[in-house]
Formats: structure tokens, C-alpha cells, sequence
């Protein structure tokens, strides 16, 4: 059986971070995502006993089970809005996520806004973020860009060392140092493939 990660080559610096975003619960019987590093530790999971292309919440953990994020369908919404809360605590959000729906605009999946600051965090990078999330989920060759144009995450097919690459269920999210948090990415994935997830609108350019 194929290892669904293996030992990363640095990717244009020391400080970005490189994980393994594997489509598949470690629970029996659990819809989900497995996250790890590049040395096999288990970093982020989602577990939903829900089917997770009907849920309106999802939580995204540590290892270790802690909330970290809950991403929630924005209910009486036009369009697909997704609100992602700090932690399980869904009284403020910290971002809005609004799905893409120009039909001639087939780059472009979704917007990021900040919604409420975090006392979290004290890096100023980490606040007022606006992002855009473009090109393809469906093909896993998406990349999220700031408000200055500026590359912060992206998300790749993942490979095995032959060069063979392991489907669309297995796939690499390179997250570079203008993000302190990587699980704020994660969060993201999480809101894509709600968004995303089955359609085939979208195509890899």
C-alpha cells in the first residue's frame, strides 16, 4: 500500500510548511479529513459522522481533538456564504467565505474576508486579511493570494516518489510564510470542498 505522505523536498524557503490533506476520516464510519506533516505526525483532522457534503458544520481539530475552527453554512443567503468561527465558540465569526458564481470568471472560486480580529494572534499579518482563492479545486492546483497579489498557500496533487500522482483524494497544501497559522488554510479547504467538492465547473489552466 502506497504511504499517503513522504519526506518533502523544501519548497523555495525554510519556513514554509508542507502537509498531506488526505479525504478520509481515521474513525470508522466518519466522513472527514486527515491532515499530516512530512514526517507522518498527525497535525489536523475533521471527523463527521454526518454525510459531509449535507452539513452545514463542520469542525476542523488538532491531533489531539481541540477545536481549532468551525466553518457554518450561512443559512438565507443568495449564494454559498460560509462564516468560519475560532474554536467551537460560534458567537463572532473571524471570516467570511462567498463562493464565486460569475460564469465568466471560471478562475476565480472565492473571496475571503475578515469579519472580526483575533486576540489570538499578535502578528499583524494575521489580521484584516483579504484573500482570493483561484483556479482549480476540483483538479487540486488551487492558489489563495492576499490583497497585495501575494501567493500564501497552495494546493497541489500529490505525488508519489515514482512520480505517479495519488488522486484527488490525496493532495498537498504548501502554505508559505505570510500565514502564521496554517490551520486558517486548512479552514479554507474544509469551505472549498463544501463549495467545490463535486463539481467539475472548474478547470486547471
Amino acid at each position: 500500500m502506497t504511504k499517503v505522505y513522504s519526506e518533502e523536498q523544501p519548497v523555495a524557503g525554510k519556513s514554509h510548511v508542507v502537509l498531506t490533506v488526505w479525504k478520509k476520516s481515521l474513525l470508522y464510519n466518519c466522513n472527514g479529513f486527515t491532515v499530516i506533516d512530512s514526517n507522518g505526525n498527525l497535525v489536523y483532522r475533521v471527523d463527521n459522522y454526518a454525510d459531509q457534503r449535507k452539513s452545514d458544520e463542520i469542525v476542523l481539530m488538532n491531533a489531539s481533538g481541540r477545536p481549532l475552527f468551525t466553518v457554518h453554512r450561512k443559512r438565507l443567503s443568495l449564494s454559498d456564504n460560509w462564516l468560519v468561527y475560532e474554536g467551537d465558540n460560534m458567537v463572532k465569526p473571524r471570516f467570511s467565505v462567498k463562493k464565486h458564481m460569475n460564469p465568466l470568471n471560471t478562475t476565480s472560486l472565492a473571496s475571503v474576508s475578515t469579519v472580526v480580529e483575533s486576540s489570538n494572534y499578535n502578528n499583524s499579518n494575521s489580521k484584516n486579511a483579504n484573500y482570493e482563492i483561484e483556479r482549480s479545486y476540483t483538479r487540486k492546483c488551487c492558489a489563495m493570494y492576499d490583497d497585495r497579489r501575494r501567493c500564501v498557500a497552495e494546493i497541489r496533487l500529490k505525488e508519489t516518489n515514482g512520480g505517479v500522482a495519488l488522486g484527488g483524494d490525496v493532495f498537498q497544501l504548501v502554505v508559505h510564510p505570510a500565514v502564521t497559522d496554517p490551520a486558517i488554510v486548512m479552514a479554507m479547504v474544509i469551505v472549498l470542498d463544501q463549495m467545490f467538492g463535486s463539481s467539475s465547473r472548474h478547470f486547471c489552466t
